[in-house]
């Protein structure tokens, strides 16, 4: 049996958790599985897996191998799907990471098309607001909004995003209508509690730039929470269209000055460049562009 082999049958092992289960996914013995990896280990001359009845773990040595073999297994696949080109079928895994807010509504439709369009693609999508480390986490792909502080990142712009000022029609009709930026100064604000600027910039419709400070009256890491405490007439909210579009289409939240922009963000899909990328994720990459592209659908032009 060659390297590769060994180095695949033990890289199952580890990801199915047992040398039973990596038997049943590799449809061979059990025996075999097991005096591979010993072979493997002694022609190796170290030890890779200490053995209980139980469980098997990684010695420090095997968790090394084993993040080196696993990398090198799958450039050997993507190599593979490369080469088959436009002849090979679309498979194989594809780890995301996204906002939570923008994932839900806007990707998570678009990742459920993509899936039904290309059924032998595996997603494993994460959501989640932290900022996660594509290379220490393995992950292919990852969709990130505003400006990109990491120049180490390729990155490919999907859209533009609009931060929104908006609050219910109860809470302006108990505040009196607001006309002017001067209207907002010191009004109670609904604020996102990951946002290190504690005031908002902005440019007014003839240029001028000026910053709008509020008072915070509640924090949440949750923009669609945030959301519904303005639809309560709680206070006002600041907040990317992609998350008020519903709530001011149905008329829970009424815009406020509309024709000022308090912030420019834009949504990017970002990858490492140290890791290939398979036709499948450029695929996908491909496939948000286009959705995204344009009038995007949170947009509140597009209707």
């Amino acid at each position: 049996m060659d390297r590769f082999t060994e180095a695949e049958m033990f890289v199952k092992t580890i990801e199915a958790g047992s040398i039973t289960a990596a038997a049943e996914a590799l449809s061979v013995d059990k025996s075999g599985v097991s005096r591979r990896l010993k072979s493997l280990e002694q022609r190796l001359g170290i030890k890779l897996l200490n053995r209980s009845t139980r469980m098997l773990s990684l010695t420090d040595a095997g968790r090394s191998y084993y993040e080196r073999a696993q990398g090198l297994l799958r450039a050997w696949r993507e190599m593979e799907d490369d080469a088959s080109g436009a002849d090979c079928a679309l498979a194989g895994p594809i780890r995301i990471a996204a906002p939570l807010s923008f994932g839900l509504s806007q990707l998570g439709p678009a990742l459920i098309d993509f899936q039904h369009d290309h059924p032998d693609i595996a997603l494993d999508v994460d959501f989640s607001d932290r900022k996660v480390d594509l290379i220490a986490e393995g992950i292919d792909l990852a969709v990130r909004i505003g400006r990109l502080d990491d120049s180490a990142l390729v990155a490919r712009k999907l859209a533009d995003v609009r931060m929104l000022c908006a609050a219910s029609p109860d809470w302006l009709e108990h505040h009196g209508p607001v006309q002017s930026i001067d209207d907002l100064n010191g009004a109670p604000e609904l604020s996102y509690r990951l946002r290190t600027a504690r005031s908002w910039p902005y440019r007014a419709p003839d240029g001028q730039r000026g910053t709008l400070s509020t008072t915070s009256v509640m924090q949440a890491s949750n923009g669609d929470f945030l959301t519904d405490a303005a639809i309560a007439g709680l206070g006002i909210v600041i907040q990317p269209d992609f998350i008020l579009c519903d709530a001011v289409r149905a008329g829970q939240l009424l815009p406020m000055l509309p024709d000022y922009i308090f912030d420019a963000p834009s949504v990017y899909a970002v990858w490492s460049p140290t890791r290939h990328m398979p036709r499948r994720v450029r695929m996908l990459v491909d496939t948000l562009a286009d959705r995204f592209g344009g009038i995007a659908p949170w947009s509140l032009a597009a209707r």
